[in-house]
């Protein structure tokens, strides 16, 4: 009965064999010499794979290379300064004491980003171009390494399926143009994951050291996969014969303790002081416990200038205000452990609960801007400084001809007229309020310039077609300064650059609420002024663009975590355990050891590499159950005639 079943998932397009001699002829096989042919089809399709990811990320990177300057804009600028102060003192600055390098503040984020950036301005000169076109080619690769991996344990179909899966998605075409590690510190864990599966199919210790040497790579990068190879290694323990397990495990063990060791060593030099890699845990530690305190019990500050100023009030150290970890950075974050591991003693049921709801946050994808339909401005934006706008707006005008989109969102003019007060709705989306329609010119491009000063919570300024796709043109999100008070917020003068479309004739200005928190976001607008900047060029890349983006729009939670969890059934199901164990350790590791922090989705970034993997063994089997049905069809057509 059981190899009728086995049979049956081989003739419906799955493939996963449950004969342990099959298993073991499909293993010399795979690990024997590739065939001329076989070698020809791999290139071409790792050609196929890399050559889509970059496509699409070079789109990316097109639509918002002006935009992405504005996400995590203090953290760039310090790997930035510490990049700078690497070309200026060489890598012996790295090592003394007297050295800038040797502030505390440094400390705050791994070297690895800041040494890459420096070694890249030194060759190409300081630009941020070069640092994204680098990103996007290692994340392009990335796509190929998991095509390669999923190849050595699954059907080739499923491979290719899981390549195309990761080259497509909008969220790592993303978050790979952005100036952080996060992406980059993805590459080195998928070949990781490939060495193992590697070593899985053809054991070597070289193989295994190799995967423990990329996991400490990319703790260089970023620090959150510190306890990966410990996590890692057990995994191996449990995928070899006795005998090998030990030695397997410390393999990896010692592959990744080589690459960190030095780090260690060197903050050890030049602090006197444990650092594994980096500071920052028991900060992240605290803002995650103040996250999920709804109630506010621990009196935990949830940003950092809350730590900061917090922790000024409790030592009575007001030189704490203002910096992370100088002065007594060090004696800080261990304070900041010992008081988040305090709260978990005492609220350990809270904290489990905390962890799985962080963990199930995890499985959900990112909302990512999808590539645009229309392509980006191609005129310099300066153009607008020295031209009459082509359209103006002013708060009295918008109150008079525009249309509030919610019965509970309120508008109000200033008592000097300035500006359009909008209070919205408790929505989480909502379209709080619409300008007239605007006429505009087809195929050409715009700037729209306006001020804004958000009071409370958060919004989105969009450009929107009028007619019924609903084609968002531009957009950009307004959220409020920390540490600032509501009268203290400064008013931000925003340009939204956009590109018309071929049957665009008007256009509106709308306000959408952001997610708030709090609900009910408070905007001021005031003067809106359009202006046209000249024809629009790059016009022939809308083909290719709404066919990426109308495959994007799939890459939806609702979608890919249902296959996630039939392609876990179905593997599991075909007695494919050990393949699980492959596909699912970093997932895993993610889910059980990061939930215990603060978290965000660039933090995860490695968890749907892997998870888009279980995806394609869904696909795969029920595109072979559909080419099974057709085939059908078509012999009882033969039949009937």
């Amino acid at each position: 009965m059981k190899t009728d079943r086995a049979r049956q998932s081989i003739e419906t397009g799955a493939q996963l064999s449950t004969d342990v001699e099959a298993e073991a002829s499909a293993r010399q096989s795979r690990v024997g010499p590739m065939t001329d042919a076989r070698r020809r089809q791999t290139i071409i399709l790792c050609l196929i794979i890399f050559l889509t990811a970059m496509g699409v990320r070079l789109l990316s990177w097109h639509d918002t290379r002006q935009e992405v300057w504005n996400v995590q804009t203090v953290v760039v600028d310090d790997y930035r300064n510490i990049a700078r102060l690497f070309r200026q003192g060489g890598i012996s600055s790295f090592l003394s004491r007297s050295s800038p390098l040797a502030n505390p503040n440094t400390l705050n984020h791994p070297p690895g980003y800041s040494i890459l950036m420096a070694l890249l301005f030194s060759i190409f000169g300081e630009s941020d171009a070069v640092i994204q076109f680098f990103q996007i080619a290692c994340d392009a690769l990335a796509a190929v390494v998991i095509f390669l991996t999923v190849s050595l344990l699954l059907p080739r179909s499923t491979a290719l399926i899981s390549g195309l899966l990761v080259a497509l998605s909008p969220q790592f075409a993303w978050n790979c143009v952005l100036l952080l590690p996060d992406s980059l510190s993805v590459l080195p864990l998928v070949l990781a994951a490939y060495c193992v599966a590697r070593a899985y199919r053809c054991p070597r210790m070289t193989t295994i050291m190799l995967a423990g040497a990329l996991v400490g790579l990319s703790c260089w990068l970023r620090a959150n996969a510190m306890l990966l190879a410990p996590f890692m290694a057990l995994a191996v323990a449990l995928l070899f014969r006795r005998g090998r397990r030990l030695a397997s495990a410390a393999a990896l063990l010692g592959g990744a303790l080589l690459v960190i060791a030095p780090l260690t060593i060197r903050n050890a030099i030049v602090f006197r002081h444990f650092i594994p890699i980096s500071l920052g845990a028991g900060q992240t530690f605290l803002e995650g416990i103040a996250d999920y305190d709804e109630q506010k019990r621990f009196g935990i500050p949830d940003t950092d200038m809350g730590i900061m100023k917090w922790e000024s009030e409790i030592y009575n150290r007001p030189d704490y205000y203002g910096t992370l970890f100088n002065p007594d950075g060090i004696a800080r974050e261990r304070m900041r452990l010992a008081t988040g591991f305090r709260i978990v003693r005492s609220n350990p049921v809270w904290f489990f609960g905390v962890m799985i709801r962080r963990g199930a946050s995890m499985l959900r994808l990112e909302r990512v801007r999808l590539t645009s339909p229309e392509p980006p401005v191609a005129h310099a934006l300066a153009v607008a400084d020295a031209s009459m706008p082509a359209w103006t707006n002013s708060p009295a005008e918008w109150l008079a001809s525009g249309s509030l989109m919610s019965a509970q969102a309120q508008a109000r003019l200033s008592p000097d007229g300035g500006s359009l007060q909008l209070t919205g709705d408790d929505s989480k989306y909502g379209v709080q309020l619409a300008s007239a329609p605007v006429p505009v010119r087809q195929d050409t491009d715009y700037v729209l310039v306006l001020p804004v000063k958000i009071e409370r919570g958060r919004a989105i300024i969009n450009v929107m077609g009028t007619d019924k796709s609903n084609t968002v043109y531009a957009s950009n999100i307004i959220e409020t300064v920390e540490a600032k008070t509501p009268e203290e917020q400064p008013v931000k003068m925003l340009r939204l650059p956009f590109v018309t479309g071929s049957d665009a004739d008007r256009i509106q200005v709308t306000i959408t609420n952001g997610a708030s928190k709090p609900a009910s976001p408070i905007v001021h607008v005031g003067p809106v002024r359009l202006f046209e900047l000249g024809p629009a060029s790059y016009v022939w890349t809308r083909v290719p663009r709404k066919l990426i983006r109308g495959i994007q729009k799939l890459f939806l939670t609702a979608i890919m975590l249902p296959l996630t969890l039939i392609g876990v059934l179905l593997l599991a199901g075909a007695r494919r355990g050990r393949t699980l164990l492959i596909l699912l350790v970093v997932p895993a590791y993610y889910l059980c050891v990061q939930s215990a922090t603060h978290t965000e989705y660039r933090y995860v970034l490695a968890v749907h590499y892997f998870l888009f993997t279980i995806s394609a063994v869904t696909l795969s089997w029920l595109g072979g159950a559909l080419w099974k049905s057709l085939r059908k069809i078509r012999a009882f057509r033969r039949v009937s005639a």
